[in-house]
C-alpha cells in the first residue's frame, strides 16, 4: 500500500484515515534521506551558488518535509496514542539531528556567504534577502562558528532538549486524563449548569458508573469552578488542576509524570546552549529572532506594568473580598473561590453572566458571523467543503477565497474537548504556500484546534462569550497563514515572523467581539433568533474591564517568572537554580492572592517547557500593546469595518509574513513605532500611567 503521507500531489490535503505509526517512520526517513542527497548534489554540482541553483530548491524541500511533519505533529496533538507518540519521538529526534546538521553544515554555511557577496545579491528582492538573512542569522545561531567538537556538543544538546519538551507535554496529557471525580450525591453538583450536568452524566454512564463523572479537560474544569456552590468540589478540582504532572497529584500512579526533574533537566539544556554560544543566558539567545532585542527591554517593560498595575489588583481583589463576605457569606476567600465568586459578583454588578451569554452564541451561528465580518473587513468568502478526509468525527473543512472567487486556502477546525487530545487552543500549518519553478504554486492550509465543551444530547452547541473570543483569536492566527503573498516556505504567512510579534493579528481580532456592529453579525439567541440586544450589549462591554487589574497581573506573574527564569538559570548546577524558588521570588512582585505550597502550575506551563514561547511568555502582552495600537488606526473615523484600513493591514502586515523586519511592518501601517498609549485607553488605566 502507498504511503499516503507521500502520496498528495499539489494542493491535495492528507489522507488522515489512512495514516499509521508505520507510516509517520517511513515516511520521515524517507524524506530525510532524499533531503540529505539533494543537498549534497546543490553544493557539488554548481561552481557558483544563486538563489535559483541553491536557495529556493532548499526553501521547497523543507517545507514540504515541514508539511509533513506538521500533520504527524498534529495527530500527536489532537489523536494521541502510545503508539503514535513513541514514534513521534523517535521522528523528533531524526528531526533534531537532520536541522542541526544543517545548520552546522560549513560548506552549506559558506554557499550562503558567498551568495551575499556576490554583486547579484541586490538585485534580489526584499522577501529573498530576507530569507538568506535569516538562514545565515540561524547558521550562527546554531553553532556554525564553533569548534567540530562544541558543534557535536550543541547538537547532542538540541536533540535532547527536543525528547525533554515533547516529554514535559506528554506528561501534562496524561496526567490531566489520568482523573475523574465520580459524583453520585446530586447535592454536590448544585449550580452547575444543565449541559454540563448531562455531559458529566452520559461519561459516568459510558464508563458504567452510576452518577456523574467530572474530568479536568478544561470546559468541564471551569464549568466546576466558576458554578460549583460547593465549596469543597471546588477546592477539589482546584487541588488536582494545579497539582498535575508533579509529585503532588491526586490520580493512582500520578508521580511517573512528574514534571518536576524534566523541567530542571530542560533549563539545564538550554543553559548550555546559550552559554556554549557565547551568550550570557537563554533568554539573551532567544531575543535574537524578536521585536525586543534586549533583555533590560523586556524586563523594562513588564517591571513597568507591574509598578502600575498592582494598584488596580488589589482593588479589584478587596472588592471581590468584600462581595464574597456580604453576598456569600465567605469570611476568607480562597483561591478554588475566586472565579465562583467573580462570576456571582458579575452577574450582581452587571444582571449578566455567561450561562445568559450563551444563549445568544450558537456554535453554528457564531462561526457563520465571524466569516461575515472577515468578509466586511478583508473581503474573503469562507465556504464549507462537505466531503474530505478527517481525523475525527467533529472535524470541519473550509475553503478561503478572495473577492474575484479565485481559492486562497483552507483551514481545519476541531473544536471540542476530548480525551487523547492536548488541552488549550492553537493554529498550526497544514500546508504551507510555496511556488515551484515551474509556475505551480502551493496554497496554504491550516489546523484551528480548541478544546470547548460540546453536547452529547444532539443539540445546538452554545459557545461563552470567552469561548468566541477563543475562536475569534485563532481564527486570526489562520488569516496570516491565509492571507500570506509570499511564496517561500520559511518566512510564508506566520513563518519567520519575530515571536514577540505573532499574536497581533489574533489579539487584533479579538476586539470585534466586542463591538455592537459586530455582534449583530455573530449574535442569535437560541430561541427568539434576535441578535444580542442593546442593553445587554451595553452590560458585556461594561464587563471587558471587569477585574482587569488581577487578570493583567496574572499575565505578568507568567511573563515574569519565564523570563527571569531563562534569564538567571545557569548552566552551573552547583549555584543551585532552583525553579520553584524563582517563582516565589516573582510572586513576591506579582501575587495579589496567596497561592497555595501545594499549587505547581508550572509543571503544566506547556507554552515555556513545551512550546516555542521559551523567554517568550511576554510576547502576549507586548502583542497586545501592538494590537491596541493598530485596532486604533481602525476605529480612527468612529466605523470598525474601514476596508481602506483593513486594506493597509492586509497589504503592509497580514500579507507579508516575515518577509520583513516586523517593526519595519508595524512602522509601515502606522506610521511610527508602537506606543502603549492605546492598549492603556482599551483597559481604562491610562489615568494610573500619568
Amino acid at each position: 500500500m502507498p504511503n499516503p503521507l507521500l502520496e498528495p500531489a499539489l494542493n491535495t490535503l492528507p489522507i488522515f484515515e489512512n495514516i499509521t505509526p508505520e507510516h509517520i517512520e517511513s515516511a520521515i526517513q524517507h524524506i530525510l534521506n532524499k533531503n540529505k542527497k539533494m543537498l549534497n548534489q546543490l553544493l557539488e554540482n554548481q561552481k557558483t551558488h544563486t538563489w535559483d541553483n541553491l536557495v529556493l530548491p532548499l526553501e521547497i524541500m523543507e517545507g514540504e518535509l515541514e508539511d509533513v511533519w506538521c500533520t504527524v505533529s498534529h495527530l500527536n496533538s489532537v489523536m494521541n496514542t502510545a503508539e503514535l507518540h513513541q514514534v513521534y519521538q523517535k521522528m523528533l529526534t531524526y528531526l533534531t539531528e537532520y536541522h542541526t546538521e544543517i545548520k552546522q553544515n560549513e560548506k552549506l554555511y559558506q554557499a550562503y556567504l558567498s551568495i551575499v557577496e556576490n554583486p547579484s545579491y541586490s538585485k534580489l528582492n526584499i522577501a529573498q534577502r530576507k530569507v538568506i538573512e535569516n538562514a545565515i542569522r540561524d547558521f550562527k545561531l546554531s553553532g556554525i562558528e564553533l569548534s567540530v567538537e562544541k558543534r557535536a556538543v550543541f547538537k547532542s544538546l538540541s536533540v535532547r532538549l527536543s525528547k525533554l519538551e515533547s516529554t514535559f507535554e506528554q506528561n501534562v496529557l496524561e496526567s490531566t486524563d489520568a482523573w475523574s471525580l465520580n459524583i453520585t450525591d446530586i447535592t454536590q453538583l448544585k449550580g452547575l449548569p444543565p449541559d454540563v450536568l448531562e455531559k458529566a452524566r452520559l461519561s459516568a454512564k459510558n464508563k458504567a458508573k452510576t452518577g456523574w463523572l467530572l474530568t479536568l479537560e478544561y470546559p468541564c474544569y471551569i464549568a466546576v469552578m466558576t458554578y460549583a456552590e460547593d465549596r469543597e468540589v471546588r477546592k477539589t478540582f482546584y487541588t488536582a488542576y494545579v497539582t498535575r504532572a508533579s509529585a503532588v497529584v491526586s490520580s493512582v500512579d500520578g508521580e511517573k509524570w512528574d514534571n518536576t526533574p524534566v523541567m530542571r533537566a530542560i533549563m539545564k539544556v538550554r543553559a548550555d546552549l546559550s552559554t556554549l554560544l557565547g551568550f550570557e543566558n537563554y533568554a539573551e539567545y532567544a531575543l535574537q529572532t524578536r521585536m525586543l532585542k534586549k533583555t533590560t527591554d523586556v524586563m523594562h517593560f513588564l517591571e513597568e506594568l507591574i509598578a502600575r498595575l498592582k494598584k488596580v489588583a488589589f482593588d479589584n481583589l478587596n472588592e471581590l473580598k468584600a462581595f464574597a463576605l456580604k453576598n456569600c457569606q465567605l469570611d476568607t476567600l480562597e483561591v478554588w473561590d475566586m472565579a465562583y465568586v467573580s462570576e456571582k459578583m458579575l452577574h450582581d454588578k452587571y444582571a449578566i453572566s455567561e450561562e445568559i451569554l450563551k444563549q445568544y452564541f450558537p456554535e453554528e451561528k457564531t462561526i457563520q458571523g465571524l466569516f461575515a465580518i472577515v468578509n466586511k473587513l478583508y473581503g474573503v468568502y469562507v465556504k464549507e467543503v462537505e466531503s474530505f478526509n478527517k481525523w475525527h468525527l467533529d472535524v470541519r473543512l473550509f475553503a478561503v477565497y478572495d473577492e474575484s472567487n479565485t481559492l486562497l486556502g483552507h483551514f481545519y477546525t476541531d473544536l471540542y474537548a476530548r480525551q487523547n487530545k492536548r488541552g488549550g487552543a492553537w493554529i498550526s500549518g497544514c500546508k504551507t504556500r510555496m511556488q515551484y519553478p515551474d509556475g505551480q504554486r502551493q496554497l496554504p492550509a491550516v489546523y484551528l484546534v480548541a478544546n470547548f465543551s460540546s453536547t452529547q444530547t444532539g443539540g445546538s452547541v452554545l459557545l461563552t462569550h470567552e469561548e468566541v473570543i477563543t475562536l475569534f483569536h485563532e481564527f486570526g492566527h489562520c488569516l496570516h497563514y491565509l492571507l500570506t503573498t509570499v511564496d517561500y516556505p520559511s518566512i510564508s504567512g506566520g513563518n519567520g515572523v519575530s515571536w514577540d510579534a505573532i499574536e497581533l493579528p489574533s489579539q487584533l481580532l479579538e476586539y470585534w467581539c466586542w463591538e455592537e456592529e459586530a455582534l449583530a453579525l455573530f449574535s442569535e439567541h437560541i430561541q427568539t433568533k434576535d441578535p444580542l440586544p442593546h442593553d445587554l450589549f451595553l452590560k458585556l462591554k461594561a464587563t471587558k474591564n471587569f477585574q482587569i487589574g488581577l487578570r493583567l497581573m496574572r499575565q505578568l506573574e507568567f511573563s515574569l517568572f519565564d523570563f527571569v527564569l531563562h534569564k538567571t538559570f545557569s548552566a552551573d548546577l552547583s549555584k543551585n537554580m532552583d525553579i520553584q524558588k524563582i517563582l516565589d521570588h516573582v510572586r513576591s512582585k506579582t501575587a495579589v492572592m496567596p497561592v497555595p505550597k501545594f499549587n505547581h502550575y508550572q509543571n503544566t506551563f506547556s507554552h515555556i517547557f513545551g512550546g516555542g514561547y521559551a523567554a517568550g511568555y511576554y510576547s502576549y502582552l507586548w502583542s497586545e500593546v501592538l494590537a491596541a495600537d493598530v485596532f486604533e488606526q481602525f476605529t480612527a473615523d468612529n466605523q470598525v469595518f474601514n476596508k481602506d484600513v483593513s486594506k493597509k493591514f492586509v497589504e503592509t502586515i497580514l500579507s507579508k509574513g516575515g518577509a520583513e523586519e516586523f517593526m519595519d511592518l508595524f512602522v509601515a501601517f502606522c506610521g511610527r513605532a508602537p506606543k502603549i498609549d492605546a492598549l492603556l485607553k482599551e483597559y481604562d488605566i491610562d489615568r494610573i500611567f500619568e
